[in-house]
């Protein structure tokens, strides 16, 4: 499997494409350029099987629609913030976006537990890692040991909690017990900025030091 991170929108939010052999791919977290993505997508000639959503903010849902209409695939997401796709208030662009509101269709298929996905040729363990929001997610390819951690761990960093449905001793409690204890040459793919891996997470990220 490959991996290709295409950072989008004013945020700059990573979204993620991973492929597979066979030139099916899984998109997650399309956030904003709808149509550079699509782009992107026709010119590396993959076919979309399915768009993962890490959580709901508006930096991460902007272009979901478009996406979903032009390859005609589902949409997950966790049922914690099924609403929040097509309610600007919790999604953040009510306030963030000067007032050009985001709003989502309803997500094709809701994640309710943790639980191991196929998706075509891909395999998944889908990791509950709520704190940054309430119906947070990773996506945890166990065979490549990659984990796709959304705003949860970052390089250096974790999630900001001051935001609706935030909790800050969650999101440590979520990063020590689920992301830390993955193997530890496992590769993290955040929602922004650059990857990392989790022994240096582990032995170097003062967000988690003293935890």
């Amino acid at each position: 499997m490959k991996w290709f991170r295409l950072p989008l929108g004013p945020l700059q939010t990573n979204c993620y494409i991973l492929t597979e052999d066979d030139g099916s791919c899984l998109i997650v977290d399309p956030g904003e350029e709808g149509k550079k993505l699509h782009n992107w997508l026709n010119t590396k000639k993959v076919t979309p099987k399915a768009i993962l959503l890490t959580h709901a903010h508006f930096d991460h849902i902007g272009a979901v629609d478009y996406i979903r209409d032009a390859f005609h695939i589902p949409v997950y997401i966790h049922t914690k913030e099924s609403k929040w796709l097509g309610d600007p208030a919790l999604n953040g662009s009510q306030y963030f976006m000067n007032n050009q509101a985001i709003r989502v269709k309803n997500a094709d298929i809701l994640l309710t537990k943790e639980e191991t996905l196929q998706i075509g040729a891909f395999q998944l363990n889908v990791l509950e890692t709520p704190g940054h929001s309430p119906g947070s997610v990773s996506y945890f390819f166990e065979k490549e040991k990659i984990v796709v951690s959304g705003d949860a761990l970052f390089h250096q960093g974790i999630g900001r909690t001051d935001l609706y449905g935030g909790n800050h001793e969650q999101l440590l409690q979520s990063i020590h017990k689920k992301l830390l204890t993955l193997p530890e040459d496992t590769l993290v793919l955040s929602g922004h900025g650059q990857e990392t891996i989790i022994e240096d997470e582990m032995d170097s990220n003062p967000f988690l030091n003293g935890f």
